[in-house]
């Protein structure tokens, strides 16, 4: 039943067989490249729990979150156009190649309705906006990046899933086709229609119940049809970002997390500063942030990553250097080689 099929299905016969064989399954489960606790020492599930029952009134905005209603299915075959539906779900259209990344259309980011709520005026998009989808990517099974739900609703009109090493299971379990499902390990490579997936490492973690690392969680460089993106997933800051600018960079556009940080968690997430930095490793052109504007996961103020991001730009001189921002509103086009929006629209207290 639908109460406990939101949790997935572990991975099993010959796909945990394949996992045991990746250089990054250590022992029953995946690794990070360098040691990552998920949690600093002497923090605890309850002392967090009591937090974040606590937090202060400003991690929601005080009013509706401002949006701009596109028609997903007029978007222009030609270029590369970004929609972004608020937190970390986006659509791409690459040279008329659909591709939806971690949607989360529920209104919710958790296995039950009324725990991390959508705010206000974030619901615009739904699956009945969305076009048929040539690939659906999806980077860890988070339930802020892989909603059962929505994944449920949308299959009938996906072409196929791209995903990290063992989500798949959750996939099949939920009636997905096999043969629909690619799953790739870090640095492993997917090509069709003139473009590339390439898996790259995050420093992160995976789980939809207790267990942590069942499955891989990643980001992904998207290369081909002339054109060069870096999708970041979630990560905290480490040296991949350098490794993975020099194998694949540059890049025209990193689309990176920027939310959702706490000092009880520093390394799985990164601080706005660390994405600033992130994208200059990486060789990006251009920054848009995501992670942030539509559920409360963390204690800061619900707009503090962008501004934050946005004063660490200024006072790196990111511009100077052949950095820019695109800060769309949800809803709103951002086309690679124009303009990128860059307005402080979160001004809505």
């Amino acid at each position: 039943m639908a109460l406990f099929s939101v949790f997935g299905k572990a991975p099993a016969g010959a796909r945990l067989e394949r996992m045991r064989r990746s250089p990054n399954y250590k022992g029953d489960r995946f690794e990070n490249l360098v040691p990552t606790e998920v949690t600093i020492k002497g923090s605890s599930f309850f002392k967090m729990l009591k937090e974040y029952r606590n937090r202060p009134a400003d991690t929601a905005p005080a009013g509706r979150v401002p949006s701009v209603k596109t028609d997903l299915r007029a978007l222009p075959d030609e270029g590369v156009w970004v929609v972004w539906f608020g937190h970390s779900s986006y659509l791409l259209k690459v040279e008329g190649l659909t591709i939806l990344v971690d949607p989360v259309f529920s209104g919710n980011a958790s296995p039950v309705s009324f725990l991390a709520k959508a705010f206000a005026g974030t619901m615009v998009y739904g699956v009945e906006e969305m076009p048929e989808i040539d690939i659906l990517l999806l980077t860890h099974d988070h339930y802020d990046h892989l909603d059962y739900a929505t994944v449920k609703r949308l299959a009938p009109r996906v072409r196929l899933v791209c995903t990290s090493l063992g989500v798949g299971s959750h996939l099949e379990s939920w009636g997905i086709a096999a043969e629909k499902i690619v799953e790739l390990d870090w640095w492993e490579s997917w090509s069709s229609d003139g473009l590339t997936l390439t898996a790259a490492p995050a420093r992160h973690f995976s789980g939809r119940v207790f267990e942590r690392g069942g499955t891989l969680w990643s980001s992904f460089v998207l290369k081909g049809r002339g054109h060069s993106l870096y999708l970041g997933g979630d990560s905290g800051y480490e040296k991949h970002f350098c490794e993975i600018g020099e194998r694949f960079g540059p890049f025209e556009l990193a689309i990176l997390e920027c939310g959702q940080y706490g000092k009880n968690w520093p390394y799985i997430h990164m601080m706005p500063e660390q994405t600033l930095q992130a994208a200059f490793e990486l060789r990006a052109a251009a920054l848009m942030p995501v992670h942030w504007s539509k559920f409360t996961l963390a204690l800061h103020p619900w707009d503090e990553p962008i501004r934050r991001l946005v004063a660490a730009a200024n006072k790196a001189g990111a511009a100077e250097k052949g950095l820019s921002l695109a800060t769309p509103m949800i809803g709103q086009p951002v086309v690679i080689g124009e303009p990128y929006p860059e307005a402080c629209w979160w001004d809505i207290s």
